[in-house]
């Protein structure tokens, strides 16, 4: 091993390992590993961003905005509508719901599906009185399979399809993933539909009903001497915070404020509705002198008998009815992999200032939190309990990465829209998978079509692409590029090849794709492709066979990433709605993981003979 194979190894190593911890985003990870290669000269200046023009870049970036043009226009709604079971048995439901995932992340974005049709699969899993985690887990992994069918599918089959180029002259085409990519994905579907029953952790999700709001909501009196006269709102939460209570509304002059500004003053007379529990309420009282408002009616009752009667206590609104009307709603809110709100929190947003939305509770691997939200950093995967106007909700959820977790009405805003979404898509696989033009020139079309018939408007393209995975792409591959010219890939493909698989065809294979899972499962898969191409083809070189099994085995071992929530955004974004911990992946995704490999081995063979 020479120093220049050294140097790259240990860049691919530490890279790796800040994968793995997480601390760091993975376009940040990688910009580090691009810039460190650059800088001891193993990827020349002058080239450090010609990734960035690669041609698997610019389809990922064009098919995220054509994925977005399908969402936003219904098409995937009507699709949904007519394909799935209004009734029926839980094992259908289930099964055609999974089946659909895997259809559309063939052709879309798979985190885009899954965001469509987890709403549907929560009405479905309280319909067929299921736990959502058995609905919502067969639902992810479909649609985690569907993307290997396809070129467009996933972003590693671009990967392996830009390193095929380079050492056959053309890359895979459309439909060349087909064969293995769909007895994989079919007998996944299958698998996942019939063993979720029993592997599935039976865990509660988050919802409405399972935050207990109700029992937390309180309205207190601001009296003459209460340490809260002439406070801002904000110093009254400032205050109460040691107790876990927040101030959620104020009513003044029979006039309910819904989330209060920070900076308003509180008056005598005024009544804070505070959401406290049960254990805290006493604390809370004590802290800022208030009185609760139920004693504060009775005793005027008593001082005022000839009057009206005060409200008796039974009929004070509390729980949903307190939380929800015709002008406010109470809605849960799935944070979806890298979504604006990661990492920040409700007072650094200003969620109240600005949307006048309260946020009442946040679930996080399936244990709910009512205590120091203001300033709890929300994560991927977390469920938010908001309440406020359901078009400031809309808002709110649009800008910073939230998917609604409760039923949306499945209609087309505009029919023909759809249809010519659809259409747009259609052409641009047609034109790819006829060979006219190379795939990145075909969706590039598709995109200023959807641009020019305001599928999509202009403003929107450049929010529908995920920046993050386009950073990732166009940072790793002359890092990839540079373990070919140091010679690193062939040192670590002939240590594979020796002492490992003897020299033996099949054994290669295998350990590659298993080699590339272990890996996708920890990291970022489009990462997890760029780093093993380069191995799986000086294995082959080895070996003095066919490049293109072990190019596929990448492919296919990329895209199965099932035994953590970190391995997949869709892993992620089950991992609240489902109530899921860490450890519940594996139950389905290990046996998942083991058929996945006992089918496409065989298959890799007949279709893509060494």
């Amino acid at each position: 091993m020479d120093r220049d194979q050294a140097t790259i190894l240990a860049i691919l190593a530490a890279a790796l390992v800040m994968f793995v911890w997480g601390r760091w985003r993975h376009d940040m990870v990688a910009m580090g590993a691009l810039l460190a290669a650059v800088a001891v000269g193993l990827v020349p200046a002058a080239d450090a961003f010609a990734g960035f023009a690669h041609p698997a870049v610019i389809t990922v970036a064009c098919v995220l905005v054509l994925s977005s043009g399908l969402q936003s226009t219904g098409a995937v709604d009507a699709l949904s509508r007519v394909s799935l079971p209004r009734a029926g048995a839980p094992l259908l439901t289930v099964g055609a719901l999974t089946a659909l995932a895997a259809l559309l992340s063939a052709f879309m974005n798979n985190v885009g599906a899954l965001a469509l049709l987890m709403p549907v699969a929560l009405q479905a899993a309280e319909r067929e009185k299921l736990p959502p985690g058995r609905v919502l887990m067969p639902l992810a992994f479909g649609s985690i399979l569907g993307g290997m069918t396809t070129l467009i599918g996933t972003p590693p089959n671009l990967i392996v399809s830009a390193f095929r180029t380079e050492i056959a002259g053309s890359g895979f085409a459309m439909f060349d993933f087909a064969p293995v990519g769909m007895a994989v994905a079919g007998s996944g579907v299958l698998f996942v539909v019939f063993a979720g029953r029993w592997l599935v952790p039976a865990r509660r999700g988050a919802g409405t009903e399972g935050f207990e709001t109700g029992a937390y909501l309180t309205e207190l009196r601001v009296k003459d001497d209460s340490k809260a006269d002439g406070k801002s709102v904000r110093e009254v939460e400032d205050a109460l915070e040691e107790h876990d209570a927040q101030v959620i509304g104020l009513v003044r002059d029979e006039v309910r404020i819904t989330a209060p500004l920070a900076y308003q003053q509180v008056r005598a007379g005024d009544i804070l509705v505070v959401e406290a529990g049960p254990e805290a309420l006493a604390a809370t009282i004590a802290a800022l002198g208030l009185v609760l408002e139920e004693d504060v009616r009775e005793a005027d009752g008593k001082e005022a008998a000839d009057q009206k009667p005060a409200r008796p206590k039974e009929a004070a609104p509390s729980g949903r009815e307190a939380l929800q009307s015709e002008e406010l709603a109470l809605v849960e809110l799935a944070v979806l992999p890298g979504a604006a709100i990661a990492g920040r929190s409700a007072t650094g947003i200003r969620l109240r200032d600005r949307y006048a939305i309260n946020l009442l509770a946040v679930s996080r691997q399936g244990r709910r939190s009512v205590s120091r939200l203001r300033t709890t950093a929300i994560r991927a995967g977390d469920v938010l309990l908001v309440q406020g106007p359901p078009a400031a909700i809309s808002e709110f959820a649009a800008l910073f990465g939230c998917v609604p977790l409760a039923g949306r009405a499945l209609r087309i805003p505009q029919a023909r829209q759809a249809w010519t979404a659809a259409g747009i898509m259609a052409a641009a696989i047609a034109a790819a998978a006829s060979g006219l033009t190379s795939s990145a020139v075909a969706f590039a079309g598709g995109v200023l079509a959807a641009m020019a018939l305001r599928i999509v408007p202009p403003r929107g393209v450049y929010q529908a692409v995920d920046w993050t995975v386009i950073v990732l792409l166009g940072a790793l591959i002359p890092v990839a590029g540079a373990m070919e010219t140091t010679g690193a890939a062939a040192l670590l493909a002939g240590l594979l090849l020796e002492h490992l698989a003897g020299g033996n065809v099949l054994l290669a294979l295998a350990l590659v794709m298993m080699v590339t899972m272990t890996l996708s499962d920890a990291i970022n898969n489009a990462a997890t492709a760029a780093v093993m191409c380069p191995i799986a083809l000086q294995a082959a070189q080895l070996l003095q066979v066919s490049a293109d099994p072990f190019l596929m085995a990448v492919a296919v071992g990329a895209a199965c990433a099932f035994l953590t929530p970190i391995g997949h955004q869709n892993n992620t974004l089950i991992l609240g709605p489902g109530g899921f911990r860490f450890g519940d992946y594996w139950r389905l995704g290990l046996p998942l993981e083991v058929l996945v490999v006992a089918v496409a081995l065989p298959m890799l063979l007949l279709v893509w003979p060494p």
